[in-house]
C-alpha cells in the first residue's frame, strides 16, 4: 500500500473526533491498520466465504437495522459476524459424531441433516448477530477512525446509540409470529454465537473502509464535496452489497475479457469478492463519477496512490457497478 496518506487511537479519542479533525499520523496509522486486517483476512479465507452474504439475508439484516433505527455500520458488522459464525458453526457440526452418524457416512445426507437442524433457528441467529453488532457499535465504537459528521450536519450516521436488548428483540420476534419466544432463548442464541467465535467479534467491515478512504481522500483533496459524497457512498455501498453476486460475476467477465475461466481461476477470484479495500475504492470511484465526472479521473488516481490498487482495477470495478446501477430497476432498501 502506498504511504501517501493517511489511525489507531484510543476509542475515547475516536468518539470525540469529527470529520476532518484527525491528524495525518492518526489517519496513516488507521489506514495501515485496516489494510493489514484486510490482507490477513484474504490470506485465511474459508472455502465457504460469501455463502451467507446473499441478497435475501443481507436485505433482512438491513431491514432489521432500519426497524431498530440503528447506525448503518451495525448492519454491515452484523453481516460479517453472521458469516464468520455460520462458517465455523457448520464446520463444527460437520465434524460432530451426531451428524456423521445421521449421514451414514454420506456427505450429502450430513449436509441435509445440518441444514434441517439450523433452519428453524436461523432467524434467531440473524437477530443475535444484529444484537451483538449493536452492542459492539455502542461500547467499542468498532472501526470508526473519525465520525464522518460535520458539526450540525444531518448525515444519518449514528441514528440510534441504544443497543437491541432482549426485551426489544423478544417483542420484535413475537410481532413476527414467534409468540412462544423467551428471553432465555435469545440469550442462549447470543451465547452460542459468542462461544463459537471465541468471543471475538472484531471482523472487517466494508463501511469502515469506505469511511476511512473518504477521510483520507478529503485530507488530500480539500476541494471535494465530501458531505454529499458520503451520502452517495452509503447508497452505492448498500446497492453493491445487495447486488454483490451479479456485480462480481460481471467483474469476473470483465477481468477475463469474457472468456470462460477454469475452476482454478474462479477459486482464486473469491479473494477479490472479499477484498474490502477494493470494494471501498470502487464505491468511492462510483460516487465520484456520479457526483462530478469532471474530477473523476483525479479521484481515481488519488485512490490508487492511497491504496496501491491500480487505476485500471479501480475503473473496471467502478464500471461494473455503474452498469449494474443503470440497468437495474430494483428499489434500494
Amino acid at each position: 500500500m502506498a504511504t501517501r496518506p493517511m489511525s489507531s487511537c484510543s476509542s475515547e479519542h475516536q468518539k470525540n473526533l469529527k470529520f476532518g479533525e484527525a491528524t495525518f499520523d492518526i489517519l496513516s496509522d488507521f489506514l495501515t491498520s485496516i489494510n493489514n486486517k484486510n490482507k490477513l483476512n484474504l490470506e485465511s479465507l474459508s472455502d465457504n466465504c460469501g455463502n451467507f452474504k446473499n441478497r435475501k439475508v443481507v436485505e433482512y439484516i438491513f431491514l432489521l437495522c432500519k426497524e431498530f433505527k440503528l447506525d448503518p455500520m451495525v448492519g454491515y458488522h452484523a453481516v460479517e459476524i453472521l458469516e464468520s459464525f455460520m462458517i465455523k458453526h457448520i464446520e463444527e457440526l460437520l465434524s460432530c459424531p451426531t451428524a456423521q452418524g445421521a449421514s451414514g457416512g454420506g456427505d450429502v445426507n450430513a449436509e441435509e441433516f445440518i441444514f434441517h437442524s439450523i433452519r428453524p433457528k436461523f432467524s434467531f441467529i440473524i437477530l443475535s448477530c444484529v444484537q451483538l453488532a449493536s452492542k459492539m457499535s455502542l461500547h467499542c465504537n468498532v472501526g470508526v477512525p473519525a465520525q464522518l459528521v460535520k458539526k450540525g450536519a444531518n448525515t444519518g450516521y449514528g441514528l440510534n446509540t441504544q443497543i437491541v436488548n432482549n426485551i426489544t428483540a423478544m417483542r420484535f420476534m413475537q410481532a413476527a409470529g414467534h409468540t412462544s419466544i423467551s428471553k432465555e432463548q435469545l440469550i442462549s442464541s447470543e451465547l452460542m454465537v459468542l462461544k463459537t467465535l471465541n468471543f471475538s467479534l472484531s471482523t472487517t467491515n466494508p463501511l469502515t473502509y469506505v469511511e476511512t478512504l473518504l477521510e483520507v481522500l478529503s485530507h488530500n483533496e480539500s476541494s471535494l464535496a465530501v458531505e454529499d459524497m458520503y451520502h452517495l457512498c452509503k447508497t452505492v455501498l448498500q446497492f453493491t452489497f445487495l447486488q454483490r453476486t451479479s456485480i462480481y460475476q460481471a467483474l469476473l467477465r470483465v477481468v477475463t475479457r469474457g472468456t470462460n475461466p477454469p475452476q482454478e481461476h474462479r477459486e482464486k477470484f473469491v479473494a477479490v469478492t472479499e477484498d474490502c479495500m477494493l470494494l471501498g475504492v470502487g464505491v468511492l470511484a462510483v460516487a465520484a463519477f456520479i457526483l462530478d465526472f469532471s474530477t473523476w479521473e483525479q479521484v481515481v488516481q488519488e485512490l490508487s496512490l492511497i491504496t496501491g490498487i491500480s487505476t485500471q482495477s479501480i475503473m473496471e470495478f467502478a464500471y461494473v457497478i455503474l452498469m449494474r446501477v443503470t440497468n437495474d430497476s430494483d428499489t434500494l432498501v
